[in-house]
């Protein structure tokens, strides 16, 4: 340990923090609004700062329980169901009884507190207990040790270091977003609305259904044993975000068999519909993605519980891939929805669905152009971000233990670079 880093423990850094839920019996408890989060409210969170969660409370509701406001800048902890999801309060607010949160003190940095939160994860998780569920108490995480600055000024360069990139990512991910939008905004105006056309759809144009322009193939149906580490992957539903967008997390890695054929494996920008859900809410079916980043991996094939969509010839691909990603088409698949426990789409979703395109096909090659550019965008933003975060976690446990002396560091707005290396 450097001389300069002192072992303490979380309540030194600051007031630990639990949650409540008001009673869920009375109406009146929510609706208003206070921000209160729950630890749902984090496991599909991806950024840094929160500033609401999908209830608001009223100030009723937070009289009635023990729940109380937290000062922005606050750190959220999520300590049970699961143990270890991390965020910054944007705002005042307050927070269920799965948190244990930190409100830093005078002489903590509140982005160092939150990266340090982040690299104890796993100790955290350790000291938790419990038969049903692990859960960390506020005792215990009050007296987790860590080692920390004993200067505020260098728990902020730390941070600084490790917020740069954090700030890159984030940027891409809000460029993403936007881009998206774009896209939507681009079917909506030229298939739905008729923009270009006077806002009617011209004489030479045509309803057809889906299957007319586009195959469909089912994905490949794997043994648990072939589920082992390998530089293939398989995507699957959970490779899809519940409101939109795909997540590389939800790889799994697998070894295939031989019985995998050829058009069950994904390419980059191959289209693929969730055709499973496990939310009775049926939030991921019917969701289409285009594959846009295969991540490490050298292969990827898609699971039994997705369904590849391939144009045929002439269908412009990325035209086709915006159609499926808009609320009209997940409106239609809402519709074709059966099951209890586990949702399924029928095979006639994607067949009848239907589209209006132009009998001349050709006419689209400019605006097929400009949403394979915006999709190209994507792309190159969601590669940059897995450097991005491989260099931020590779960072993140040699700041945190002073392996890396924070003078050396050269940050600026397009790069980071250590006189003494990585």
């Amino acid at each position: 340990m450097k001389s300069n880093w002192k072992k303490c423990k979380i309540s030194d850094l600051g007031t630990v923090v639990g949650g409540s839920t008001p009673s869920t019996k009375d109406d009146t408890n929510y609706g208003g609004n206070i921000s209160w989060i729950t630890p749902k409210d984090l496991s599909t969170f991806n950024e840094r700062y929160i500033y609401n969660g999908e209830r608001n409370i009223t100030e009723k509701g937070l009289k009635s329980c023990s729940t109380q406001l937290m000062p922005k800048n606050s750190v959220l902890f999520t300590s049970r169901a699961p143990i270890g999801y991390v965020a910054i309060a944007g705002k005042e607010m307050c927070t269920n009884q799965g948190f244990k949160s930190v409100i830093p003190n005078e002489n903590t940095d509140y982005l160092f507190l939150y990266y340090l939160l982040k690299f104890n994860k796993d100790n955290i998780e350790n000291m938790g207990s419990g038969t049903t569920f692990k859960e960390v108490s506020g005792t215990t995480m009050k007296n987790i040790e860590v080692l920390v600055p004993e200067s505020k000024q260098e728990q902020q360069r730390i941070a600084t270091i490790l917020s740069s990139i954090d700030d890159k990512i984030e940027l891409n991910n809000s460029l993403n977003n936007n881009l998206e939008q774009q896209a939507q905004a681009i079917y909506k105006s030229w298939f739905v609305d008729f923009e270009p056309f006077g806002g009617v759809m011209p004489d030479n144009w045509q309803c057809i259904q889906l299957d007319e322009v586009a195959d469909f193939i089912g994905g490949y149906s794997y043994k648990g044993n072939e589920l082992q580490p390998s530089k293939y992957a398989m995507a699957t539903i959970k490779n899809f975000e519940r409101k939109g967008g795909f997540k590389l997390d939800g790889y799994k890695e697998i070894i295939p068999s031989d019985k995998c054929k050829i058009d069950q494996e994904a390419k980059l920008y191959d289209i693929l519909v969730a055709h499973t859900d496990l939310t009775q809410n049926a939030d991921v079916i019917g969701n289409a993605e285009l594959l846009l980043c295969t991540d490490k991996y050298e292969k990827i094939v898609f699971s039994m519980d997705v369904v590849k969509v391939v144009p045929k010839i002439n269908m412009p691909h990325f035209i086709l891939a915006t159609m499926l990603k808009s609320k009209e088409f997940k409106s239609h698949c809402l519709g074709y929805v059966n099951g209890t426990t586990v949702l399924h789409l029928s095979k006639k979703a994607l067949p009848d669905y239907i589209i209006n395109i132009p009998n001349d096909l050709g006419i689209l090659s400019e605006l097929e152009q400009t949403l394979k550019n915006i999709y190209t965008l994507i792309s190159n933003n969601l590669n940059e971000n897995i450097k991005l975060i491989q260099l931020r976690d590779t960072l993140l446990p040699k700041l945190m233990s002073g392996e890396i002396d924070v003078s050396n560091v050269d940050i600026s707005t397009d790069k980071l670079s250590f006189s003494g290396g990585v």
